[in-house]
């Protein structure tokens, strides 16, 4: 389970700034033990690491692991994930759901007849007031158009983390205000010029 992404030196003696990518960071005291992933995933081990201290600056987290002793140390862990086992998870309230949970889901829009708007491959929570489901949807000629859609409950009819599949009923034009402009668009806005 993701928990923080590690973004940057902050400190002499290994303190790492983090964006926080969990709605229960207070639990962090409780987990001396936690998982680095590096970007480049793919044939790599987590590495394990033990929190000695964390802080919350503004609107991120600054933690110091053991062995992490200077800026280089820190600086090479840039752009990791702090992660956790999923049966570590806190249990959550009846319907919610983890967002690392959603990740990989469908979304079928009901409004459509059921009608496919792609598939979530991130959670946008900062730049704005809702979280943005942001879905790769296949577009055009077959080019992958990056959609976002608020996650609110007025939209959802149903999560179906097992089938992989989230059910919404989005407002109709929602889908085209951020589709990605045709050829023949493009033709008429450098005419314009």
């Amino acid at each position: 389970m993701l928990l923080a992404r590690l973004i940057r030196p902050h400190g002499r003696h290994g303190e790492i700034a983090a964006d926080v990518l969990t709605d229960f960071p207070e639990r962090f005291h409780q987990r001396p033990r936690l998982f680095l992933f590096p970007p480049e995933r793919i044939g790599t081990r987590p590495r394990e690491v033990h929190l000695d201290n964390f802080w919350f600056l503004r609107s991120r987290i600054v933690f110091k692991f053991q062995g992490v002793d200077s800026i280089n140390d820190a600086e090479a862990l840039r752009g990791y994930d702090v992660v956790i086992p999923a049966e570590e998870r806190a249990p959550l309230e009846p319907g919610s759901v983890y967002v690392s949970d959603l990740i990989g889901c469908r979304v079928y829009d009901l409004n459509r007849d059921g009608a496919e708007a792609g598939e979530i491959v991130d959670v946008d929570r900062a730049s704005s007031s809702c979280e943005l489901l942001v879905l790769q949807s296949p577009g055009s000629l077959g080019a992958a158009a990056e959609l976002l859609i608020p996650f609110v409950r007025d939209y959802l009819v149903r999560i179906d983390l097992l089938g992989r599949r989230v059910e919404m009923r989005l407002p109709e034009g929602l889908l085209q205000i951020n589709a990605p402009v045709t050829e023949d668009e493009k033709r008429e806005i450098a005419g314009s010029k």
